[in-house]
């Protein structure tokens, strides 16, 4: 067994797996971090726009 665990531990071909799975994580949460800042941002334009069309037309 402790054999076994030795071996276990000496193993690393995993790891690049696991690196890769941390990348993508990373970039994922960098791109949610990006859209939603963006949607908030176009929100706001939005209702700017929204706002002088109102009180140009009177509507």
């Amino acid at each position: 067994m402790v054999k076994f665990l030795k071996k276990l531990g000496r193993d690393t071909r995993g790891a690049t797996a696991v690196e890769y799975g941390l990348i993508l994580a990373l970039i994922f949460l960098a791109m949610v971090g990006a859209i939603q800042s963006f949607g908030t941002s176009a929100m706001a334009t939005w209702t700017t726009v929204e706002t002088s069309v109102t009180a140009v037309t009177g509507v």
